[in-house]
């Protein structure tokens, strides 16, 4: 799962030179995606405006009006509250602050190769089981290989092919039948993972 900031910010400073818009970052933590959202497959885009000062601190922290998720909105806010950008001297050209807006994209792992429905319909049990065997049965959910199948879900399928509520529901059953999956590959290891996949997720693999 993955968060983006695009890799620049907008000034909305009219006064702003182009040379007072460089603004360098200091310390810019990324905000922490809730697992139980990136879980559900709830994805999001949150702008942020804030004020940066020539000391480098930033205030007047706040989220435009969207459609994004609560939490996501948070995970944004605290992340900005805690940002720090090089300091600058003050001249005609470079005010004591500057008015900026950040636009953030919460969304599951979209690196997934363009084929990986192929590789998780090569995938078998036993590699699956093996893995399992290293992390707590209540971390199972987030093993690789089920990032892979949410983010196949979410990234790979057209709105069209698999409208925004299917798709959330079809990651829940996912999600639940998880420990049923890991148990059955644990027995069944020459098995195919897929096999075990609640089958309207299978069929769309």
């Amino acid at each position: 799962m993955r968060w983006f900031v695009w890799a620049f910010l907008f000034v909305v400073s009219s006064s702003v030179s182009a040379e007072a818009m460089l603004l360098i970052p200091g310390d810019n933590p990324k905000p922490k995606y809730p697992k139980t959202l990136s879980r559900a497959g709830i994805t999001g885009d949150v702008r942020i405006s804030f004020t940066v000062h020539a000391n480098g601190s930033v205030s007047n922290v706040m989220a435009a009006p969207g459609k994004a998720h609560a939490e996501l909105v948070d995970a944004s806010l605290v992340a900005v509250n805690r940002w720090r950008f090089k300091s600058w001297g003050i001249t005609s050209d470079r005010p004591p602050e500057i008015e900026v807006v950040v636009p953030m994209s919460f969304r599951l792992d979209s690196d997934i190769p363009i084929h990986a429905n192929e590789e998780l319909k090569q995938l078998t049990c036993g590699e699956l089981a093996k893995a399992a065997l290293q992390i707590e049965d209540y971390s199972w959910v987030d093993m690789p290989v089920f990032n892979w199948t949410r983010s196949y879900l979410t990234h790979s399928l057209s709105p069209t092919q698999l409208p925004e509520e299917k798709r959330l529901a079809l990651i829940a059953k996912l999600n639940k039948s998880v420990p049923s999956i890991v148990r059955r590959c644990n027995t069944h290891q020459a098995t195919r993972y897929v096999h075990f996949l609640p089958e309207e997720i299978r069929e769309l693999l």
